[in-house]
């Protein structure tokens, strides 16, 4: 029997699976499923290597390629530690917003985005609209990279001529976003006591080196004259960070541990590559330098997440399709990174437009505002519409 479930209702049933990204989102996933059987819509899973998680796709309408896919996750921000007026998990309706978390990042776009999946299954639509569900967005976007592999590996699933993926974006259409590197860094030193410090090799100390070229490397980037493309961005620059430090046992023993987490955030028309390749080459050097006064210390580098940017597409089809359903014809770049850049990279013209503001993301008592949610559903509307034209 077809699930007759209003945008709402969807968002709601969403919400109420506690898909954090450290646990499994298969409720979640098997929910989906059904909703979209109800339908008369089949859906592929692709599972994660231990089975815990998976992403879905699925295709309504003819199959033939040049349709149109929309792109959400399906995994939300913890919320420990975070003071929450209401359930995080039950969608409150309060003073004109939706509340809970996932409203605004993203399960209101999924809402919505399943919602015209029903409508689509109900009308004549000359090409397919389809649906990309992932998991781990929000530890790396590690989950959607073999998701799109498999869609475009699937034969009997038609290439969609165009992306959205639905990230709060107040329902512009946000066309180019940073691309992100991360490693984590352990650095390995020798243990004395600190008053024989000349004997020993201090894991702080070192890899106080490495966060002082973070420091220099900044401070160049800056001081440099921003290119067209990176002048589109707030800021108009790539940055370095690194945003946790751990390391020691005791005040009077030099370190024996070091680690801390390193990330690149390149503006769009700059490589990872550039900055990852000056980064190891100081961190050989420093290697070699703490291996020549102790040969059992050093830096180790393990690759953590790489997103790749999203790039402004000349005449794309997809930043096109967006604006003749919005009317919205700004120009919009964001500093934080998407899934859009890895639908691009494999061959999908690619645009972020989804309801809310991302200032909302990952804060405690998340909401979506009533009229943006709204908002999103008049575009999946005449999405629908325009998918029923030739």
């Amino acid at each position: 029997m077809r699930m007759k479930l209003s945008a709402l209702e969807i968002m709601t049933k969403l919400i109420s699976f506690p898909t954090v990204s450290r646990d499994s989102n298969l409720e979640l996933v098997d929910w989906v499923e059904s909703y979209l059987s109800s339908h008369g819509i089949s859906s592929t899973r692709v599972p994660n290597e231990d089975g815990t998680k998976a992403a879905l796709y699925a295709s309504v309408g003819p199959n033939i390629d040049g349709g149109v896919v929309l792109s959400g996750h399906t995994d939300v921000v913890p919320i420990d530690g975070q003071d929450w007026d209401s359930d995080p998990f039950t969608v409150i309706e309060r003073d004109g917003r939706y509340y809970g978390r996932g409203t605004c990042d993203m399960k209101g776009f999924n809402g919505l985005a399943l919602w015209a999946m029903g409508q689509a299954a109900q009308t004549d639509i000359k090409r397919p609209l389809q649906i990309a569900l992932s998991y781990d967005e929000e530890i790396g976007c590690t989950g959607a990279p073999p998701m799109i592999d498999h869609m475009i590996a699937n034969s009997d699933f038609p290439k969609a001529a165009a992306a959205i993926i639905g990230e709060p974006s107040t329902m512009q259409s946000v066309t180019g976003h940073k691309g992100g590197v991360g490693w984590d860094v352990k650095v390995t030193g020798f243990e004395v006591h600190s008053s024989l410090l000349n004997q020993g090799v201090s894991a702080i100390h070192e890899g106080a080196k490495l966060l002082q070229w973070i420091n220099e490397t900044n401070a160049e980037i800056q001081a440099a004259t921003p290119s067209d493309v990176a002048a589109m961005f707030d800021p108009p620059f790539s940055t370095i960070h690194c945003g946790t430090i751990q390391g020691g046992t005791a005040g009077n023993i030099t370190a024996g541990e070091c680690r801390f987490d390193l990330d690149v955030r390149t503006v769009a028309d700059e490589s990872h590559e550039m900055y990852e390749t000056r980064l190891f080459a100081f961190a050989n050097k420093l290697d070699a330098e703490m291996k020549a006064r102790h040969p059992d210390t050093g830096v180790e580098l393990t690759p953590d997440f790489d997103v790749p940017p999203l790039r402004p597409e000349e005449n794309g089809a997809a930043e096109a399709l967006v604006r003749s359903i919005t009317g919205d014809n700004g120009v919009h770049v964001v500093s934080y990174g998407t899934e859009a850049g890895q639908f691009q990279e494999r061959g999908y013209s690619s645009v972020i437009c989804g309801p809310g503001d991302i200032a909302q993301a990952h804060q405690p008592n998340e909401f979506i505002e009533k009229s943006e949610f709204e908002a999103g559903e008049q575009f999946m509307r005449r999405l629908v519409d325009h998918l029923t034209k030739d």
